[in-house]
């Protein structure tokens, strides 16, 4: 943050306001938001209370939380950092992965309660990765997957040949990588096209005892048919870092399931993943100031 104040009066809260009036009432005078890793969220009416406001950057990789119509219409720049966590975000995943493949949650729980409940785990070397989404984080997943003699396939919305030589991987349709694949790990972002692109019938087209994994966004997945395939068995377990409800409430039925592995979103929250957001948020801002703003993401 040092690096600001050069440019002007940083003021910094260690705390998420209790209210929308709190959290207005916060940035009234703001030019710059430097949206925080508690996932702030700003709204239309949030950001037309805000006239003074030109540019937000964001502490992650998704904009989901802020309404970037609203944001491009008001002339307001937001800018991200597409990226940057990368590796920490994939290893992330890639443990999620491992855990529950071999039953870690359960286990636990198990031994904890003096049950001695030992259950068949799954052998991953060999088995077939699918791969929604190739960027930064699925690329580096392919890498991972790769590593441990998995055979990794993959759908993105721009294949090309050069693509799947570089990624190792095998570009294919969604409905193929579905019926095909051992694992199923999400990493698109959040948009109108890709919402609930895994429902009911999706699910139901993976084979029997497959895993699921989505480090991507929780609105990625139909909840109630994800619960409906691993309560059924139909699924083996699901690994999961994002909900469609944001923190995760006590009756929310995931919670319910047995072989699942759930973290609160955190997958790039390494000391490392922590200091390479914070510094790219500031670079993000000084870029704007100097007249060269980067990684926009509005209109």
């Amino acid at each position: 943050m040092e690096k600001l104040n050069p440019y002007g009066r940083v003021i910094v809260h260690t705390d998420r306001p209790s209210t929308i009036k709190e959290k207005i009432a916060r940035v009234i005078d703001a030019q710059i938001i430097l949206n925080t890793r508690g996932v702030i969220d700003w709204t239309s009416d949030d950001l037309k209370a805000l006239p003074n406001l030109k540019m937000i950057t964001t502490c992650s990789i998704g904009t989901d939380m802020i309404d970037l119509d609203a944001a491009s219409d008001l002339g307001i720049i937001v800018s991200n950092q597409p990226g940057r966590t990368a590796p920490s975000v994939a290893e992330h995943i890639f443990g999620l992965m491992f855990a529950v493949a071999k039953r870690a949650a359960y286990q636990t729980a198990e031994v904890k309660a003096g049950r001695w409940a030992r259950v068949e785990n799954i052998f991953l070397q060999g088995k077939i990765l699918g791969i929604v989404g190739t960027g930064a984080i699925g690329g580096e997943l392919a890498r991972l997957g790769n590593a441990i003699g998995m055979k990794v396939i993959a759908w993105t919305f721009n294949p090309s040949d050069e693509r799947a030589e570089r990624l190792g991987v095998e570009y294919v349709e969604l409905d193929d990588l579905l019926r095909r694949c051992d694992v199923l790990s999400l990493n698109v972002a959040s948009s109108p096209e890709t919402r609930r692109m895994i429902g009911r019938a999706q699910l139901e087209s993976m084979k029997p005892g497959s895993l699921l994994v989505n480090g991507g966004r929780g609105d990625l997945v139909d909840t109630d048919a994800l619960v409906d395939a691993l309560n059924s068995g139909h699924l083996a377990g699901a690994a999961i870092d994002v909900y469609d409800v944001e923190p995760v409430p006590p009756d929310h039925p995931l919670l319910s399931c047995e072989q699942v592995v759930l973290t609160p979103h955190m997958a790039d929250m390494t000391p490392e993943g922590i200091e390479a957001l914070n510094v790219g948020a500031v670079e993000n801002v000084l870029a704007y100031l100097e007249g060269n703003p980067q990684h926009v993401v509005t209109r």
